[in-house]
This record gives structure tokens, sequence and C-alpha cells, in this order.
């Protein structure tokens, strides 16, 4: 179960991600972006009534408690203040310019972070309300378009109130949204998009396709119905197969668009994977949900951002080689989706990309079914949750990771307690190491989560070693990607940042390559590690920056003339082994998240 939102008090290299977005873009959006400005249809403006404001907040509030900002949660008393007073005697809520289902799904999430930060009481009051509402006028106007692709949303709304109130209706609602929203399930089980799309359908549209996953798993709530639950598995796996990219995500330049490299991935749908992971960790209690949480979390989302985070992209590549304004092989998207700029191509990320850091920190931690605490992801915070019998206790947890490998938790309690903390081993760790009160212990590994039952004392520590290995990545053509624990290493490109376009006070930006790309790797493919030199460095305030990245992989390559640009893109990767006659050099591999010109999928050299 999700702990109450303010549990978790993010510390170290997270909570100076969540300073960097406050000083960059979340935290000035409604400044300059007259779509989130004051005369937005959710403040009772005549501007944008649909689903930019809802998207906006949806971050932005999270943001705003995490740190205790109290000038960004000035920022969102308005929004909450208008949309709570917008409830009419129907139980409809919102911007009577605009009806439509989705964007209140969004306001729905939003309200319910604010609840939960602050114990508003309104907030049961309107949602009991507006689902009343909704069992009566969905039999007359049913969801369509995008709130039938992510009717998902709105049955985490109504469990949520369902969990607090247990009235009866709202079970007949979730069931009536269940059969209104997409059959998900059954596309899963038998999954026909095996190719690059190039028409538009729901079904391919890479954000729903995101938000798809969860669906199943929430009916199963309801249904308890194990194939609901098989059907996620299915689902994420042909969608991988088919699509998947070295970054954990899913290309999809607006529609599902096959395994190439330089086929770009939208960064609404990576915030949006990362929340439906956090959930199916939470319904299923995998904790293989929680290894490609982190890996999107830890690669995708700060590729797609400039370390300052004032500016973003759209589209992403695995291989990018340049971010210019020029024709691409994308399935939808224009040509200066992969800009990194205020408003490259649609604004939808624009609102959208604020909830990833904060929604990953208010969930870095759960509570377990038998009274106990589980460690879902892992990042510097402080969690205080009550345990057995109802008492407090309080896990500080310092560490590096995802650069580095050692977990440091520190308990502290009022009296001896009895109760049971799950560590997630991830599937890449060969041979963790536990240790209490820095005695080795012995464990199982059970649905990838580590589970210690004992009576704990204060000051009482947890160590967790998770000895990180270098390993390779097979992709299309023989090509590889390399990785070290959750993190994927790519051959950074050399930056040269130009303004495109002025659009104060950010700007938008192309960037352009300053060193060669084209490289093959000498690698050992039965022993990855013999052929990497490992260097570890200082963790700084913005880690995800090429400069100042904390591990850097020594390895030597060579220069392959014949792979050459294509659409403005690295072309195919050639198949491999590759013979080169270039001089051998030795290269600098970095976090994938550090570079934004990076090539992550690239050829073996042949011996």
């Amino acid at each position: 179960m999700e702990l109450p939102l303010g549990s978790i008090q993010p510390a170290g290299w997270l909570k100076d991600q969540l300073e960097i977005q406050r000083n960059g873009l979340t935290g000035h959006l409604d400044e300059f972006w007259s779509y989130v400005g004051p005369d937005n249809g959710w403040l009772g403006g005549r501007g944008d009534s649909w689903e930019r404001g809802p998207y906006y907040l949806d971050g932005l509030l999270p943001l705003a408690y995490l740190l205790g900002d109290e000038e960004l949660i000035e920022k969102v008393q308005p929004w909450i203040e208008w949309t709570l007073s917008s409830s009419r005697a129907d139980g409809q809520f919102g911007p009577e310019t605009n009806d439509d289902w989705w964007s209140r799904m969004i306001m729905l999430k939003v309200l319910i972070q604010h609840a939960d930060y602050t114990g508003d009481p309104r907030v049961e009051t309107l949602m009991t309300a507006y689902f009343r509402y909704q069992l009566q006028e969905l039999p007359k106007r049913p969801l369509s378009e995008w709130a039938k692709a992510r009717g998902g949303e709105n049955l985490i709304s109504i469990q949520w109130l369902y969990n607090r109130t247990g009235e009866n209706f709202l079970l007949e609602l979730m069931e009536l949204i269940r059969n209104q929203t997409m059959d998900w399930s059954g596309l899963f089980r038998n999954y026909p998009y095996w190719n690059r799309q190039t028409a538009f359908d729901h079904r391919v549209h890479v954000v729903n396709v995101a938000m798809s996953f969860k669906e199943p798993a929430l009916a199963y709530l309801l249904t308890k119905d194990p194939e609901e639950l098989k059907s996620v598995y299915q689902g994420i796996q042909s969608v991988m197969t088919y699509h998947g990219q070295l970054s954990g995500m899913f290309s999809g330049d607006e529609w599902l668009a096959g395994t190439h490299p330089s086929q770009g991935t939208e960064l609404c749908a990576v915030v949006e994977y990362m929340y439906t992971l956090e959930h199916l960790i939470r319904i299923t209690g995998d904790g293989s949900f929680g290894d490609v949480l982190e890996k999107v979390a830890f690669n995708a989302l700060p590729a797609a951002i400039s370390p300052d985070w004032k500016v973003h992209q759209y589209d992403q590549q695995a291989n990018q080689i340049m971010c210019t304004h020029a024709k691409r092989n994308w399935t939808e998207n224009n040509n200066e989706a992969n800009l990194f700029g205020i408003e490259p191509h649609f604004g939808c990320c624009t609102a959208n990309m604020h909830q990833g850091w904060p929604k990953f920190a208010a969930r870095l931690w759960m509570a377990t079914e038998d009274n106990g605490l589980a460690a879902v992801s892992y990042a510097p915070c402080t969690v205080t949750a009550l345990v057995a019998d109802g008492q407090q206790v309080s896990i500080q947890v310092t560490t590096e990771y995802p650069f580095k490998e050692s977990i440091k938790m520190a308990l502290s309690l009022d009296q001896a307690l009895e109760f049971p903390v799950k560590l997630r081993i991830p599937g890449w760790c060969l041979s963790p190491v536990v240790k209490i009160n820095g005695q080795a212990v012995e464990f199982s590994v059970v649905q990838g989560f580590a589970a210690i039952h004992r009576c704990w004392n204060d000051g009482d520590s947890i160590s967790l070693e998770l000895p990180m290995s270098v390993s390779t990545v097979t992709r299309a053509n023989g090509a590889v990607g390399l990785q070290r624990g959750p993190l994927m290493y790519v051959i950074p490109v050399k930056e040269r940042w130009q303004r495109h376009r002025i659009y104060e006070p950010y700007h938008d930006w192309e960037i352009y390559p300053e060193s060669p790309w084209n490289y093959g790797l000498h690698l050992n493919l039965r022993d990855p590690g013999s052929s990497v030199q490992v260097n570890l460095g200082e963790v700084t305030y913005q880690p995800f920056m090429a400069k100042h990245a904390p591990v850097r992989l020594k390895v030597y390559g060579r220069r392959i003339p014949e792979w050459t640009m294509e659409m403005n893109s690295a072309g195919t990767v050639p198949v491999g082994p590759v013979r080169s006659k270039e001089p051998d050099e030795q290269l600098e591999l970095i976090p994938y998240g550090c570079a934004r010109l990076r090539i992550a999928e690239y050829p073996v050299l042949a011996d």
C-alpha cells in the first residue's frame, strides 16, 4: 500500500533534483506560459480548460509539499480552491466550457494528493458527489476518445475514495468505468502491433500505452481475476519486444515506432510509465517492476530534460547525434520535436513532465500487508511510518545509488518493535549482501524482495550492498548496449548548444555535435567487465550532466566510417561484428541520463 503522502522526505541527490526542478520550469512555468497562466479555465479564466492545467498541478503540487516550499504551495492554492468551489448541484465540477471526462481524471489525482498532504475533508465531499454524477451520466454519455483509452486513471480515484468511505455505489461505478474503457487486457493477450505504426489509433499512441499497463491491474483489485494480472506481463513483454528501447522505455514518436535506436520516445510517456510502474509494484508486490521503474527514472527521464531544468525535448532518441529543426523518421511528430525548448511540438509534455521526480520520491517506500515496510526504489530519503501495533518508525536512507553500490539505513524507534523490512533486490544484482548492525544475514528473495523479519531496536542499522557488474544488452544487428546496475552507458558526443528561437525566459535550443559518434567497441561478450575499466567520481549537485558524470567506463573502440547519418539521425547500426581499419582510441562512456547527445547502441568490433 502507498504510504500517506508526506511520509517520505527526499534527501541527497534526489532532493537536489527537486530543487533544480523548482528553480527551473516547474517553479516558473505559470509566469510565462499562458496555457497554465492566470487565465486558465481551471482558475475560472477563459484560457485552456482541458488537460494542461491539471497536468501541471499533478507535478507542481507534490513538488511543493515534498520541498515544504511555501511559495510553490501559494501557487497551488488558487487552483485547488477554484476547483473545490466549482462543484455544482448535480455533482459535476471544473470549467463549464469543457465537460470532457479525461481532464477531470487528471484533476482528481491532483485533489487526492492535496487531500493526503493537507487532510482537506472537502476533497472526499467533491469526489463523492462527482462519482454519483458519473454513475448517472456515463450510461448516457459514455467514455470516448482519450477518456476511453485512459479509464484506468479514473479507477485510481474511485478506489482511493472507496478505501476511505466504503460506499457500495463506487463498486458499481468501477464496473461501469471498466466496461467503457478500451479492452487493454484483451489486446495484450493477442498483441497485433509488431511493427512501426503509421496511422493513428488510440491503442498505439505511446502515452496511452504507457498508462494502459496499469488498467488491468487496477481492474484485478475489483475482479480478483488472475488473467487480468497475467495480461499486464503479456502486454509489457510484447511492447518491449517490438518497440523496446535501451532506456527501459519503448518508442513512440507519437505512435509506437519499433526498436530502431533513432526512433523517438515522447517525454509524456516516460513520466506516465513511471507512474504506471509505481502502481504495478504496489498491486502485484513484484519487485521486477521496481527494476524497470529505476531504469526509466535514472536513464530516460533526465536525458530528455536540460540539466538546469529550463528546457526539454518532446522526443528523445537512444542514438541521438544532434537535436535540430530537421526532418526525421518520426511516425507523426514534426521537425522540431527533439529540440530542447519550452514547447517543442505539442505542449502536453511542457505541462506533464513535472510529475516524474516528485511521484518517484513519494513512493520510494510502501507499506506491506503484514504491518511492515518495503523499499521499492533506492534513493536518499527519510521515511516515517506506522508499523506493528500502530507504532512509528523512521528509517534514514543514505546512499549515492544508482551511481554507487552501498545503501545504508538507520532506524529510529521509541521502543523495540517486531515487523518486517522488505528490501527490493534488483534482478541484475548477482551477489547482494545484507548486514544488520554490521553482521551479514542470510535471506531468500521472493518476488524480488528480501524480507528481514525481526525485533528492531532504536539505533539498528541495515546495510545493503548491490554489487554492479558490467553486462551487455543485445540489440538488432549484433549491436549492444552496456549496463552497470540500473544505468545504461553511452558514448557521449560533445555538445554545442545554439539558440534556435527566442522564447523568454529560457528559449529554444538546437544541439550540434562537436565530436565523432560512429564508433564500434572492443568488447569481450563472454565477460564484458574484462573489457571495461570503471572509474567512480563525486556525486555533485547535478550528476545528470556530461561533465559531472559520477561514473565513467573506459573502453577501446574504433571509428566506423561507413556508419553515417540517415535522415538527420544516426543511421542503422552496421551488422556486427564489424571490421575497421581506423586506429584504436580509448573512449569514456557515461550514464545515459548525463548525455543529451549520445550513442547508446553500438556495434562490436571483430577481433
